[in-house]
């Protein structure tokens, strides 16, 4: 257990000049012993499946959707002209250059040929394309982190690293393995204490990692390397530390990095849209006894977050965050006393794809805050006002507001915080402590998000000029 396994999120990716000489060599010596999963560049798998917070059609979503040719190459198209800006902004040697733009090429139009052959092979009535489309996801995916990982082994090579890019796409590969048989395969001949493997955060396998994770494989891939190699540590480096808040909302003087916390906190931000990482992730390392930390790509000195299984050692505040929600009102006169409602309003959920964030109920009203686009919700209610004809349904953009810490037993912050909103002329439509005490949920008008956020902040943190210790309910966080 001497070496590390470390994951590169696309953001700090496009920033690879930056890290070479802070995270991959530190004064002028290679940092041998440390395993890098590395994701796509930034933006480059939203170009190539779908916008992730827009859902903007990329090369996949025009593929799948397309009633003609065009919009799907164009699409591919544009992302291979990403791709290759991309490698221009962090290569400088004209030799890496030529080999990074080969590469893509030959990925690109390999892709696209396979794309046209299968359009060809579903001309038959008996092929049927939605029957490939997660294959074709799967394919796409792999070309973003199989060139990142090409691009990054070619910097370190250049500056005097002995770096190889491991590719566990499956590219042009006959048969199907196991997740672990592809990770134990490809790492077989290789001896960290004396390279550095630049992995693919992609990996083709017969389990099919976007089948069950979709946009969050690269952190299964990361957390089954650290387990498979027994790692001594993960880590994930991002753009930014794990804060008490947003530091563009409250204040860069007034937030406190993490430092550390436990897997309870990291779900309640993966359930805001925040991942620390993939609740899958998570659940490998900690069966395997990874510890894993979250540090600042571009601040190496700085130590970061762990994050474990640790209690905390007193009750105290540790972040407050939000999310732009969608409430899903169902109100039944007839729903008292009758079973079956709560069910139908799941399946319809579920049906289109709707994550659920938190939910409400009384004794005729079921409430669902859920994170999904308009044109989904208003599916979901029309299924609903079919199945239940005499119901009112309404669709309701609000946002929630949480306050989220490993133990805030006896901190009192559900009502320190209504008091914090009443106090800067916020009305909270709902409010909500569970039992586990490890969130406090407020549920606001959507304009109010980060005021509510800078109060709520403000109330259990304190602001940089005032002391901490007059602040009700809140305690340093660890």
């Amino acid at each position: 257990m001497t070496h590390t396994v470390e994951k590169i999120g696309g953001t700090s990716m496009s920033r690879l000049h930056e890290l070479r000489d802070t995270l991959f060599i530190k004064n002028g010596e290679p940092q041998y012993g440390r395993i890098f999963v590395v994701s796509a560049f930034g933006g480059i798998t939203d170009m190539l499946l779908e916008h992730k917070k827009t859902g903007e059609d990329g090369a996949y979503a025009a593929f799948a959707n397309a009633e003609d040719d065009h919009g799907w190459h164009a699409a591919l198209t544009e992302a291979c002209r990403a791709m290759i800006k991309a490698h221009e902004d962090v290569l400088e040697h004209p030799d890496d250059l030529a080999q990074a733009t080969a590469f893509v090429n030959e990925r690109i139009e390999g892709a696209r040929n396979c794309l046209i052959d299968l359009q060809r092979l579903c001309s038959y009535g008996h092929f049927r394309l939605n029957a490939h489309l997660m294959h074709i996801r799967e394919l796409l995916s792999g070309l973003g982190e199989a060139h990142s990982a090409h691009v990054a082994a070619l910097v370190l090579k250049r500056a005097g690293v002995n770096a190889r890019a491991v590719d566990l796409t499956g590219w042009r590969e006959d048969g199907e393995v196991t997740l672990d048989e592809r990770i134990n395969n490809a790492m077989a001949s290789i001896d960290p204490a004396t390279e550095m493997p630049i992995v693919t955060g992609y990996a083709q396998c017969r389990e099919g990692l976007m089948k069950e994770f979709d946009r969050g494989y690269s952190e299964v891939t990361f957390s089954q390397m650290a387990a498979l190699t027994g790692a001594r540590e993960a880590i994930i480096h991002k753009e930014f530390h794990l804060s008490s808040a947003d530091p563009k909302l409250v204040g860069a003087e007034n937030v406190r990095t993490l430092g550390h916390t436990n897997y309870d906190v990291a779900d309640q931000m993966a359930n805001l849209g925040m991942e620390a990482i993939h609740p899958s992730a998570a659940k490998t390392l900690r069966q395997a006894g990874v510890p894993l930390r979250v540090t600042n790509a571009f601040e190496p000195e700085e130590p970061g977050t762990v994050i474990d299984d640790q209690p905390a050692d007193k009750p105290a505040v540790e972040m407050v965050t939000g999310l732009d929600i969608v409430a899903l009102e169902v109100f039944e006169q007839d729903m008292v006393g009758v079973k079956g409602y709560d069910a139908a309003i799941l399946d319809a959920l579920t049906r289109h794809d709707v994550r659920i964030v938190s939910k409400a109920s009384n004794a005729n009203t079921i409430t669902h805050y859920v994170d999904a686009s308009v044109k989904a919700m208003r599916k979901v209610a029309d299924d609903l006002a079919e199945k239940y004809p005499q119901s009112e349904i309404r669709n309701r953009k609000l946002a929630l507001v949480s306050v989220i810490g490993r133990d805030l037993d006896g901190l009192s912050t559900l009502q320190h915080g209504l008091q914090a909103l009443a106090d800067n002329g916020m009305a909270s439509l709902g409010a909500t402590q569970g039992p586990r005490h490890v969130d406090t949920q407020f549920i606001l008008e959507r304009e109010d998000r980060d005021p509510a956020i800078k109060a709520l902040h403000d109330v259990f943190f304190g602001k940089a000029s005032d002391d901490p210790a007059k602040k009700p309910g809140m305690t340093m966080a660890a």
